[in-house]
């Protein structure tokens, strides 16, 4: 890797990642094999290596928390949409079930749904469109001014890094634009400032959405979803050990470029049937520089 900040530009191919995902990988086999592969997730009853850190991964659990059965761990990561909308009473039962958890440590971000978490979104939901999501309309400002002060059980994590156990967690709930709901930006320069916020030496980086051809695809759709400038600044800049997120219920699964892991934890299908079994994954203890 060489030397000197990388700098991360707006991709040709921003607006249309089913093309940009057809480009790299004709002209420079960005998602081929060998490095580029499906990764089985590792059994719930393997033994920890020692000198590892177990991380369980889920996302996308929508208020459907109460049938999820939780796999041993040291960390857990939620990557989003942890409510249908953001409403107090959601996000106070969230963290009533993350307060149930054995995991000596518990990091969470917000997604689209999570409305309330989104300053800007209520100052502009409030100014016009009442009828879209009335029950969030009716919210009065005290109600969700403070609503992450509602997590207490976790470290919530908003375009901000945390350090656990000696890993670099990195976290933001931002997505490319869609049906314009909490945390969407246009795709291009606009994310790319929010991801030009992450910075180097992560270990883990948790987004709500996935970068172009990592579990991105929608068949419903036949289209690729994941924001290119942020597979750039993963691949290119940041280069984590881990990359988890959640978003695409479809994209379950994960997979690995030979550097990175990425997790799509989504436990919702696309159904909104929270089926999906959390993922766990093993990384080695930093070493204490």
């Amino acid at each position: 890797m060489a030397h000197g900040k990388v700098t991360i530009t707006v991709d040709e191919y921003s607006s249309n990642p089913t093309q940009a995902f057809t480009h790299y990988n004709i002209n420079q086999s960005r998602f081929q094999p060998p490095h580029v592969h499906m990764v089985d997730p590792i059994p719930y009853d393997t033994p920890k290596p020692a000198g590892h850190t177990r991380f369980v991964c889920v996302s996308d659990t929508h208020s459907r928390t109460d049938g999820i059965q939780m796999p041993y761990g040291d960390v857990l990561l939620h990557m989003g949409d942890f409510t249908e909308l953001g409403l107090p009473s959601e996000v106070k039962k969230f963290n009533d079930w993350l307060g149930g958890l054995p995991y000596e440590f518990k990091v969470v971000i917000a997604g689209n749904h999570e409305l309330t978490f989104d300053k800007d979104f209520m100052a502009e939901l409030v100014k016009q469109d009442y009828y879209r999501f009335p029950s969030v309309s009716k919210l009065k400002p005290e109600d969700f001014d403070n609503v992450q002060s509602l997590l207490t059980n976790c470290v919530y994590l908003q375009d901000s890094d945390v350090t656990i156990k000696g890993f670099r967690i990195y976290g933001t709930p931002w997505t490319p634009w869609f049906n314009g709901w909490g945390f969407n930006l246009p795709r291009g320069q606009s994310l790319l400032d929010k991801w030009n916020l992450i910075p180097e030496g992560i270990d883990i980086l948790m987004t709500h959405g996935p970068p172009l051809g990592f579990r991105d695809w929608v068949p419903k759709e036949l289209q690729r979803v994941g924001c290119v400038e942020l597979l750039n600044t993963v691949q290119k800049r940041v280069r984590p050990k881990l990359h988890a997120f959640g978003g695409i219920h479809e994209g379950y699964g994960i997979m690995t470029d030979g550097y990175t892991s990425f997790i799509n934890a989504s436990t919702c299908t696309v159904s909104f049937q929270p089926t999906n079994p959390p993922i766990v994954f093993d990384l080695p203890n930093p070493s204490s520089s």
